[in-house]
């Protein structure tokens, strides 16, 4: 037995001085972030950097945690969940946004903000932008474009359908 773990050991080393220690380290660069117009979003896809202007915004929940003391569990911090449904553009189409707790705070109507990893969800077969705990949404200086309200990608509705061979 004690070959087969020695054999095993070799192998895993693969017979050469691996010494990692020596060579200095180096972080690959970051790429730059690439940019895309709302006309160029698909359902199913993320990763989308945009800069879109608010056209504006409208809370659809506004709700207080539950009593902490009915659950036996360890509790956390609570605080209200908050969702936001932001129409959202620029010079080449609109969408909706979904935002949600302290991202509701940020979407001011006629801001310019820029979101970053931002997904598509579908939401009743029609796309829906969010961004979630891996994006990020910053307020940046005004846009001097004008929203394009009359290509709203979320008016668009799909249909999922299975193709048979």
């Amino acid at each position: 037995m004690a070959s087969r773990s020695g054999n095993r050991q070799q192998a895993n080393s693969g017979g050469a001085n691996t010494n990692t220690a020596a060579a200095p380290e180096v972080k690959p660069a970051m790429r730059k972030p690439v940019f895309v117009k709302v006309d160029q979003l698909k359902p199913g896809t993320s990763g989308h950097n945009l800069t879109v202007k608010i056209v504006n915004a409208n809370t659809v929940l506004s709700k207080k945690p539950r009593n902490p003391s009915s659950l036996r569990v360890p509790a956390r911090p609570q605080n209200n969940t908050r969702i936001a449904e932001c129409l959202v553009g620029d010079e080449t189409g609109s969408i909706l946004l979904t935002a949600r707790n302290d991202q509701v705070d940020l979407m001011k109507p006629n801001a310019t903000v820029i979101l970053r990893n931002a997904k598509i969800d579908m939401f009743k077969g029609s796309m829906r932008l969010a961004v979630d705990k891996w994006g990020r949404i910053e307020v940046s200086e005004p846009a001097t474009f004008a929203v394009n309200e009359e290509n709203n990608l979320s008016l668009v509705e799909y249909e999922l359908v299975n193709v048979e061979e």
